[in-house]
């Protein structure tokens, strides 16, 4: 539709009015109005902090480094709806302990519309940061920390040199970390501590070189963790305790119904005990019943692993799903399953690809499949090739009630698939040989104690040893 030229004009002169407002230079306001300098030398603390008890709300940096020597807290109860704001070009120095920024609500339900207090809606929800860069210039200095808070979203934000760059304490709800980079801090990018969050969503983002770990939930009550489409590299240290890119550490409480899905999750091998992901499973059913669970409900779908001494590591943990992701380089094993039930190994790619020898660490990595006592699982449709020097490309230990079916077990050293002392095990249409010029695979099956199992229709090149 087009519009008189009468009418563009009114629309302009309305726009200029508006813009010239007192109201709109309200909205507009910067943390610069405050008193807050951005030149890199002065503290800016007292003025930033100024600002968020305004009550003004919108907190917008402009272009420049501010300093803080101490932690800003936003009460959101006090202050009403707050958001931190910039264009990527502002950068916060934190140069105290704790972090730059510490976001505390009241909130303290689920996140059923039953549950909520008036005030969490009136003057809490959705608090944003957005858009600029925290770096640490203090040992203990972190990055973001949330507390009580819902409906959080932070994006297209930068975080390095902290100690740990997003840190969520005691309860939250509903939040989406999304478009982010986490990079290069001594602790953890993202840590679920002790905390009790159901619905957190992490998506797009580059999570790098923090040395305590990836994305780490350790005890406390989490449930729906969706990690998605992300680069979660390196996040260990040789310097530091095992962790993971992702790890899930359920020890005194649980975590649960988490997804992981299309990300690249690799590096490094140079850490001892590093993994891509590991799960160490065994929680508590509440505070008032220590009795030891099997933790889970986890689906890990379509992502790409590599570069680290164990890729999926998997102890007492229950109702697991592995399947449609690719694996190459686990310096120990590809995957490590331990004490665990009701997990499902489904069509999964363990290759070693040529394209690889370039990285200078060829036949280096040794790859491998092992269950070792677990029950109630199923390995289906995978393809394991080039597993080198390892007793075995497939080991199960201990195991009850498992099926291996539809396999293709490839050119490996040693033992294609050993069994030992497992139970009611059934093993069907699987084709394991080694058809290399120097052939390494002793034989394609070997079945040491256990009962009750069976074997049909396998494709057995390289022959087998205790059938009954």
């Amino acid at each position: 539709m087009k519009h008189s030229p009468l009418f563009t004009t009114l629309c302009l002169t309305v726009t200029a009015a508006l813009l010239a407002s007192p109201l709109h230079a309200e909205e507009i306001k910067t943390v610069r109005d405050f008193g807050a300098k951005g030149d890199g030398t002065t503290d800016d603390t007292a003025a930033i902090q100024k600002a968020v008890d305004s009550g003004h709300g919108s907190l917008i940096f402009t272009k420049g480094t501010y300093k803080l020597t101490k932690s800003i807290t936003i009460n959101l109860d006090t202050t009403g709806f707050t958001s931190l704001t910039g264009d990527g070009t502002p950068r916060i120095v934190m140069s105290g302990a704790g972090p730059a920024f510490h976001f505390v609500g009241t909130h303290e339900g689920s996140a059923a519309p039953s549950d909520f207090k008036p005030n969490v809606w009136e003057k809490q929800r959705m608090p944003i940061v957005r858009g600029i860069e925290i770096v640490g210039d203090h040992k203990e200095a972190n990055g973001l920390e949330f507390t009580g808070v819902m409906e959080l979203t932070v994006t297209e934000t930068n975080i390095r040199e902290c100690f740990h760059a997003i840190h969520f304490t005691k309860r939250n709800r509903n939040l989406i970390v999304s478009n982010c980079h986490l990079y290069h801090n001594r602790g953890v990018g993202v840590l679920y501590d002790q905390v009790n969050i159901h619905q957190s969503n992490i998506v797009g983002c580059h999570i790098s070189y923090n040395a305590g770990g990836g994305v780490v939930t350790r005890g406390g009550n989490v449930r729906n963790l969706h990690i998605g489409t992300c680069d979660i590299e390196s996040n260990m240290s040789p310097d530091t305790p095992p962790t993971a890119n992702i790890l899930i550490d359920c020890t005194g409480g649980s975590t649960g119904e988490v997804a992981v899905t299309g990300c690249t999750i690799q590096h490094n091998s140079k850490s001892p005990g590093s993994a891509n992901i590991r799960v160490l499973g065994t929680g508590t059913l509440s505070e008032k019943k220590m009795d030891p669970t099997k933790e889970g409900h986890i689906a890990i779908t379509g992502n790409i692993f590599s570069d680290v001494m164990v890729n999926i590591h998997l102890d007492n943990a229950r109702g697991v799903n592995i399947t449609g992701n690719t694996f190459w380089e686990g310096f120990e094993h590809d995957l490590l399953i331990e004490n665990s039930h009701a997990v499902v190994v489904g069509p999964n790619d363990f290759d070693r690809n040529p394209r690889y020898v370039v990285n200078g660490k060829w036949a280096k990595d040794i790859n491998g499949l092992v269950f070792r006592n677990c029950s109630d699982s199923k390995l289906d449709g995978v393809l394991v090739s080039g597993v080198w020097n390892k007793d075995a490309a497939v080991l199960l230990e201990n195991c009850d009630r498992m099926t291996v079916t539809d396999c293709s077990i490839l050119d490996s050293d040693g033992i294609g698939l050993w069994m030992k002392n497992c139970t009611r095990t059934k093993v069907s249409d699987n084709v394991i040989r080694d058809d290399r010029d120097e052939k390494k695979m002793t034989l394609s099956l070997k079945v040491e104690g256990g009962k009750e199992n069976t074997f049909d229709d396998n494709v057995l090149a390289n022959g087998s040893e205790g059938l009954k």
